[in-house]
């Protein structure tokens, strides 16, 4: 009979000064070996659950046991036996990675000959044993991940705690990470893997949890939370052959009874809130589809976007379909003897959705950075606007809205603050600047926080206010560097809701992304790897173009991995 590991009966979390639970009489368990996925939209109490669990944070009541301990009574007859990684893990980067496993298990008292066997064993399942003199900081984002979930087990841990470590990892990296743990599930650990990304609940989870504002909303195995939604999800294709896909997305999302509408390729995939869909068969062709873990997710959150993109309604640009506003000529960095582009090009036009996919260190930050006149190529040429990046980059600059891949802005101000300070850089005068500081708080709903450091923010508000200082000045060019790592499904809806009406008013949009979902919003995709442009197509062609028996109706993280792969392929020929 398989041991359960942890059980947690009527857990509460009131934080001092707050009216408010944080959790609220939360009760689950995971048994030995399981792999258990935690889901929840931002500040849900995710990661103060996994906090009190590994005993680094006091609960107001309930019962914790684990391993057969009480907790916090006895947990130091346990705590070496518990693994702890939380979403910014503190790696030294001044360290190689040899030293970093080295450091890491010398403190928790890992000596000798099992020291040197766990250390070779994780170089092995990490793929890391060809870089244990690299420096923590010269690592790609997948890489520094799995080296910090190399640190977290090498002393063996039978409980493992994982908050977000996905977060900003490209899809093959995000496999690996999970082949890693899940590995170690058939020796018995029992793991709490907590993510944004619902796919990897809905494809390796045996049970799950979904909180929301610090209340249990499901616990359970995933085909059960799933099957909430069955019968009810359509596939759209428009019977008029030359209709603009956002028209007809926004006219869906306009039907009364519609949960929630995507673009998926040249299709739109449909939760219906019931099983009929003969209001769809007018305009579209309907096949009835399986649900998701997303629609599930999405209804239980009850998630309403407005009417209008109100952010979108403060521009009134028009829209030429053949202007070109962004192009890459050759476009080439280098770093010493490392060449992170090579040779890139590719043309956006004006409206445009541009999708720039690619591994952790493939060179799509480079990319962007060049693009906005942050960093200087080492030969080629960047246009944004047709104005040269080398010789106007300040006049280029102004048409530019750029929400860089980390949270840029200033931690210590306000949001109003920050507001105010780039409305400033932009060159915006002061009434110019109340305007539209006063169009982001209200397009953004950003008004009961404008008082708020911006430190102090759930991660889905940080992005919000991250993209409204980028529009600020109403660019029509608009660079995203993963705007919406971290971010759980319903603010990434609201964040494409805003994106796809900007789009429809004539901004050009260049997105990089992690989530494979986003890629099919886009109008053209191009995938570099290895500072090499690899593929650049619809998002629907480059799907067809993995097409076959085996996989009749390929995603487009199949059409990721295959191209990757393809690659590899080809260059060890």
């Amino acid at each position: 009979m398989t041991e359960t590991l942890i059980k947690i009966f009527n857990l509460t979390k009131t934080f001092k000064g707050s009216t408010t639970n944080a959790l609220d009489n939360i009760s689950f368990s995971v048994k030995e070996g399981e792999f258990f996925c935690l889901l929840g939209p931002d500040a849900a109490g995710k990661t103060t659950l996994l906090r009190i669990i590994a005993s680094v944070l006091s609960f107001n009541s309930g019962e914790i046991e684990i391993l057969g301990k009480k907790i916090p009574q006895q947990i130091s007859e346990i705590q070496h036996l518990i693994g702890y990684m939380p979403q910014k893990f503190g790696l030294y980067e001044d360290l190689s990675v040899l030293e970093n496993l080295d450091f890491n298990a010398d403190i928790r008292g890992i000596s000798g000959n099992a020291k040197k066997q766990q250390i070779e064993i994780l170089l092995e399942k990490t793929n890391l044993k060809n870089f244990t003199n690299r420096l923590a900081s010269q690592l790609s984002g997948g890489m520094k991940q799995k080296l910090a979930l190399a640190c977290t087990l090498i002393a063996k841990p039978k409980i493992l705690l994982l908050d977000e470590v996905s977060v900003g990892v490209d899809p093959i990296s995000r496999q690996d990470l999970i082949a890693i743990v899940k590995d170690l599930s058939t020796g018995g650990t029992a793991t709490i893997w907590s993510t944004t990304y619902l796919d990897e609940a809905e494809q390796h989870a045996d049970k799950m949890l979904l909180i929301n504002d610090g209340n249990q909303m499901f616990f359970g195995e995933p085909q059960n939370f799933i099957s909430q939604t069955s019968g009810r999800n359509f596939l759209l294709t428009a019977k008029n052959k030359n209709s603009n896909r956002r028209d007809n997305l926004n006219e869906i999302l306009r039907i009364d009874g519609v949960k929630d509408a995507v673009l998926q390729g040249n299709k739109i995939r449909v939760l219906n809130h019931n099983s009929d869909s003969k209001k769809f068969e007018k305009d579209f062709e309907v096949q009835k589809i399986s649900s998701s873990i997303e629609d599930s997710f999405l209804e239980i959150l009850d998630l309403k976007l407005p009417k209008n993109s109100k952010l979108a309604s403060r521009y009134s640009l028009e829209r030429s379909r053949d202007k070109i506003v962004i192009e890459a000529q050759n476009l080439t960095k280098k770093f010493g003897d490392f060449t992170a582009t090579n040779n890139v090009n590719f043309q956006i036009k004006s409206g445009q959705i541009f999708g720039f996919l690619g591994p952790n260190g493939a060179g799509k930050s480079t990319t962007f950075k060049m693009l906005c006149g942050l960093l200087k190529p080492s030969s080629g040429i960047a246009h944004v606007s047709g104005i040269s990046l080398l010789t106007s980059g300040n006049e280029a600059r102004q048409r530019i809205g750029y929400m860089a891949q980390k949270f840029s802005l200033y931690g210590e101000l306000s949001v109003l603050q920050n507001l105010k300070f780039f409305s400033g850089v932009y060159g915006l005068n002061l009434s110019q600047s109340r305007k539209a500081i006063d169009e982001i708080i209200e397009s953004l709903d950003l008004e009961n926080f404008k008082n708020t450091n911006a430190a102090q923010l759930p991660l889905g508000i940080k992005q919000r206010l991250a993209l409204g200082c980028a529009l600020l000045h109403r660019p029509e060019v608009l660079f995203l560097d993963e705007p919406t790592s971290g971010v759980d499904p319903a603010t990434r809806r609201e964040f494409w809701f805003h994106i796809n009406a900007l789009a429809q008013k004539g901004v050009t949009v260049m997105v990089t992304t992690h989530f494979m979902d986003e890629a099919e919003y886009c109008d053209c995709v191009a995938i570099i790897y290895k500072g090499l442009k690899i593929a650049e197509d619809d998002p629907q062609k480059l799907k067809d173009s993995i097409k076959s028996e085996k996989l009749p109706n390929p995603s487009f993280q199949d059409v990721f991995a295959h191209l990757i792969e393809r690659h590899d392929a080809e260059e060890n020929l």
